[in-house]
């Protein structure tokens, strides 16, 4: 449902390709239980590896269990805390870091942070990579200016009646992925203003609608066709008895500055 996952499982397959390797998805919309069934499903069917994004609240335990049992496991996008498998994301600190500095050069001081959660990696990552930079600009990080949960377009469009409400009027906001961004700058223009000139907004994963969005959204690469391809890779070269050490591999996220992000404007 996220054209982030999509672009990745693009990657995913052209290398699994070239490994004569055919893969089954199953999307598990981050309910533990249906992930845990796909996992059994793919041990009866005798399928050689799993690439996984974990569902919320994976215990490194099932990540085990898969391996156990003969299943070579490679997580993306989220890691697993204690989980001994290889992990390639993109590093969401760093990036998350990258737009907020962005904003803060163009002369923002209030800065919200709208949408993800701290139940996932990314989640906590994420905002650790804005409080970071807020507090190394010496700008006040407040509760209230933090919006978790959104990760759709829809439930940034519903977010943006929230954020033009809050007090002290934050004139830019940092969104967590491009669809909260986009969601936002609707909401954002259905109130009349326009993003950009009136508020900056800024998003995460660089989707192909980003740069047609309407304005052209400012937004941080996160590296998804590498992360898909070096997952694949890791997979096959485990199924072909070459060791691939367990651990984390960051993704270097890149900024791509657009039309949604300019000079702060009071409200």
């Amino acid at each position: 449902m996220n054209p982030f996952y999509a672009e990745i499982l693009r990657s995913i397959e052209s290398e699994l390709d070239r490994g004569r390797q055919t893969f089954l998805l199953c999307n598990h919309y981050d309910e533990l239980e249906k992930q845990r069934t796909f996992v059994d499903t793919l041990l009866q069917l005798g399928a050689d590896g799993i690439i996984m994004s974990p569902a919320i609240g994976t215990p490194k335990e099932d990540i085990a269990l898969a391996e156990e049992n003969g299943l070579p496991a490679v997580l993306i996008a989220r890691s697993v805390e204690g989980a001994d498998v290889p992990v390639f994301r993109g590093d969401d600190a760093y990036g998350i870091g990258l737009a907020t500095n962005h904003l803060i050069s163009l002369g923002h001081r209030r800065i919200a942070m709208i949408g993800g959660a701290d139940n996932t990696s990314t989640g906590r990552d994420r905002y650790h990579g804005y409080v970071v930079a807020m507090k190394k600009a010496g700008l006040p990080i407040r509760p209230d200016w933090r919006l978790s949960g959104p990760r759709t377009k829809q439930a940034g469009f519903e977010a943006a009646q929230q954020f033009l409400a809050l007090r002290d009027k934050p004139t830019a906001a940092v969104c967590w992925n491009d669809l909260v961004a986009i969601g936002l700058m609707n909401g954002i223009a259905r109130a009349g203003m326009v993003t950009g000139v009136d508020i900056s907004v800024s998003g995460y994963d660089d989707l192909e609608e980003a740069a047609i969005a309407t304005p052209a959204l400012t937004t941080v690469w996160n590296g998804q066709r590498e992360v898909g391809r070096r997952a694949a890779r890791a997979l096959l070269d485990r199924l072909g008895g070459i060791e691939v050490h367990g651990g984390q591999e960051l993704i270097r996220p890149e900024l791509h500055v657009r039309q949604s992000t300019g000079k702060p404007k009071e409200r």
